[in-house]
């Protein structure tokens, strides 16, 4: 309870200066949207939030009006904008789920939100912890694959590639973090996060925390992740 309550803390007081740090930059990038491809500046899907209850998460828009197909966007998909690579690259498409936060639907720190129709290949033990946690805007998973679009375009069946090798693993990454409840481990993620993109490749490492007894890995899949050529004792 006492890591709830001093994460919710820090939740809302870093989502408020984050937000005020960033309302500058917030009518450029809306700007320069709208001049590319006319229309709504954000962009709104329906996702999965804690103890599996849907909400409606906010991004800034990065593809073209209109668009269909697939829920899963590889490096080169056709329908993102120039804008909005540039907002993907530097994670700046990210920013309006600060009000995420505020309204209580995500945590900076957490599983990222899933996408409604991904749940079937969910396996029942991960869901039941990764469900019971508030969705988040960064966490471990979405470090080590913070290239996961690069990987999906090199694949020859990108829906197989994701279903059946990069979700398991980033849920084994998930549930490794969550099953921690380490506010300073939480706030290492964050500082990692800025790092990771300011610098890109180049940033320190950082710990896992220490992997508990009770915990086992269910995927027996090749990881594929960025971080796969480290030395398996430092993060894993």
């Amino acid at each position: 309870m006492h890591y709830q309550t001093s994460k919710r803390a820090f939740d809302i007081g870093f989502a408020i200066l984050l937000t005020l740090a960033s309302l500058p930059f917030i009518p450029i990038i809306a700007l320069l949207i709208v001049i590319e491809d006319p229309g709504s500046v954000f962009f709104r899907q329906l996702r999965t939030g804690q103890f599996k209850q849907p909400f409606y998460i906010i991004k800034f828009r990065t593809m073209y009006r209109n668009t269909t197909g697939s829920s899963i966007t590889r490096c080169g998909d056709e329908r993102v904008t120039r804008v909005g690579r540039i907002l993907r690259k530097t994670k700046l498409d990210e920013l309006p789920q600060l009000i995420n936060v505020l309204k209580g639907d995500m945590s900076i720190v957490g599983p990222r939100p899933e996408v409604v129709s991904h749940l079937p290949y969910y396996d029942l033990e991960d869901s039941k912890i990764i469900f019971a946690h508030r969705p988040g805007i960064t966490d471990l998973a979405s470090l080590l694959y913070i290239h996961e679009e690069r990987l999906l375009a090199e694949s020859t069946d990108p829906n197989q590639t994701y279903y059946e090798v990069i979700l398991p693993e980033k849920n084994r990454l998930r549930i490794r973090h969550l099953t921690q409840e380490s506010l300073l481990f939480d706030l290492k993620i964050v500082i990692w996060t800025v790092l990771k993109i300011v610098l890109h490749h180049r940033i320190p490492m950082i710990e896992c925390p220490p992997i508990k007894q009770t915990e086992k890995s269910s995927s027996t899949n090749e990881v594929i992740h960025e971080h796969s050529l480290v030395e398996k004792d430092v993060m894993y």
